[in-house]
């Protein structure tokens, strides 16, 4: 949701930042492995229960996040490496921060609970998987209630007012989950043909269409030229 609704909106905010932290020679490597640490020591805090420090460091997760794109765009440095990097690192907070939680509920009067955040983050890493696989086959998989930026939100809800942290995760687990059957739902409608797929995916499948003609009709000449070669070998 806040993906799309908010994101153009929020790129132009930290914009200058960006170009700020890339005058002063900042990487978005370095950044991105900041956020990651931030997220250990918020995974940490929550597992401690140490709430209010698990809010701030959570903030410090979260900026990063938001940063490195920039300044990457800034620096003319973005591309596939970076991209990798920052959806790589994306699943590492993630599991930190879930682990967090998994790791003060078990320490609960009821531990069984630690299959919360757990059930959490199987849902969480299927909305992401979702969007991936969809974009590596020409669909759309963006949307629903529960997208990453919704769920840092959420959380940090869950830890300032910490006496809701248990049904803050379970309203996080109804709605990701819920999430994860919309992006299905799309995905299954664009490749059934029954949901229509927007004109910069078309043009994204049909240039993908294309380089594979181009590869079968080069791979068919070549077979072609074989064996002729091999014909023309077993006259001699």
């Amino acid at each position: 949701m806040f993906d799309g609704s908010f994101r153009t909106a929020f790129d132009r905010v930290v914009a200058p930042l960006g170009r700020g932290l890339q005058r002063l020679g900042v990487s978005p490597d370095v950044i991105t492995v900041f956020g990651i640490l931030m997220a250990a020591s918020c995974g940490l805090a929550i597992g401690l229960g140490r709430f209010w420090l698990a809010a701030v460091l959570l903030a410090l997760t979260g900026l990063p996040d938001a940063l490195d794109g920039a300044v990457a765009k800034a620096g003319g440095r973005e591309g596939p490496r970076g991209a990798y990097l920052d959806s790589v690192s994306d699943r590492v907070s993630d599991s930190l921060l879930f682990a967090g939680a998994g790791w003060y509920l078990a320490g609960t009067d009821n531990p069984r609970m630690v299959m919360l955040p757990f059930a959490l983050f199987i849902a969480a890493s299927l909305v992401s998987y979702q969007r991936a696989k969809a974009e590596s086959l020409g669909f759309v998989a963006k949307g629903g209630l529960m997208e990453r930026a919704e769920r840092f939100i959420a959380l940090g809800f869950g830890l300032i007012v910490y006496p809701l942290f248990v049904p803050v995760l379970w309203i996080m687990l109804t709605l990701t989950t819920a999430t994860a059957v919309y992006r299905f739902y799309k995905v299954w409608g664009q490749a059934s043909g029954t949901i229509p797929v927007t004109e910069p995916t078309k043009r994204l499948r049909s240039g993908r269409a294309r380089r594979r003609n181009r590869r079968s009709v080069a791979d068919f000449r070549q077979r072609a030229q074989a064996r002729a070669e091999a014909r023309r070998r077993n006259k001699l």
